[in-house]
């Protein structure tokens, strides 16, 4: 957003310095036809993000007059306004960054802002041009703390899940069992009374236990009783 030149003598010290090279802002120029079509993107751009993004195309040819358009005006200035300080800058030096991105920034009436300025050349290598947008980040940061809100969970459940939301079936009962006998460097059956174990108690915990099928489905995966697998839960 860049906050607009304070003073005419500033603008005219910017427009006096402009190389041999430019062409002007004449209606029938490359210069113009340049500016005319990024002024299509800027428009475009700005009926994008109504309401949340302002985006602003200045003529820097005519840095009294630079703001060519404004789309979604968030800023309340108007087409006509004097160019901001990095309008100015970019007419003095043509080896100024040709993109500044994503700095902080503050409209008028206080609300933050994100902003990003694009410096647009002509062929002689002279800027002409800036596509600013800046974005109200005074809209985003309610969502977003309201969006942290609803995904965070309580810390005091988080070694173990207190319930899952999906099907324990015998498929996927025997893929935990034989990836939890894998880490132990073994299959289910020869796993040794121990380690057969901890893997009950393990699929206890993690409540594969759910279904009225599970301790029969254990049992037979590792070659013991269900009585046996309910009294490893122990």
């Amino acid at each position: 957003m860049d906050q607009p030149a304070t003073t005419a003598e500033s603008a005219t010290t910017a427009e006096t310095g402009r190389g041999a090279g430019t062409t002007g802002p004449g209606p029938n120029t490359p210069d113009e036809h340049l500016i005319r079509e990024a002024e299509k993107i800027a428009v475009a751009l700005g009926r994008m993000f109504p309401g949340l993004c302002e985006v602003v195309l200045h003529d820097l040819r005519d840095p009294r007059h630079a703001i060519r358009a404004i789309e979604n005006n968030l800023s309340g200035r108007r087409v006509g306004d004097p160019a901001t300080e990095l309008g100015l800058a970019r007419i003095a030096d043509p080896q100024y960054p040709s993109v500044i991105q994503n700095y902080p920034n503050r409209f008028p009436d206080g609300r933050p802002a994100k902003s990003t300025s694009i410096g647009i050349k002509n062929a002689a290598g002279e800027y002409i041009a800036a596509l600013c947008l800046n974005l109200d980040v005074s809209v985003l940061s309610p969502v977003t703390l309201a969006l942290a809100n609803l995904v965070a969970t309580g810390t005091e459940h988080r070694d173990r899940p207190l319930e899952s939301l999906h099907d324990r079936n015998a498929r996927e009962l025997r893929r935990t069992v034989e990836a939890l006998a894998a880490e132990r460097a073994g299959t289910p059956r020869s796993l040794s009374r121990e380690d057969k174990k901890e893997l009950v108690r393990q699929l206890h915990r993690d409540g594969y236990f759910g279904s009225r099928d599970a301790a029969q489905t254990i049992a037979d995966l590792l070659g013991v009783s269900r009585a046996t697998v309910y009294n490893y839960t122990k």
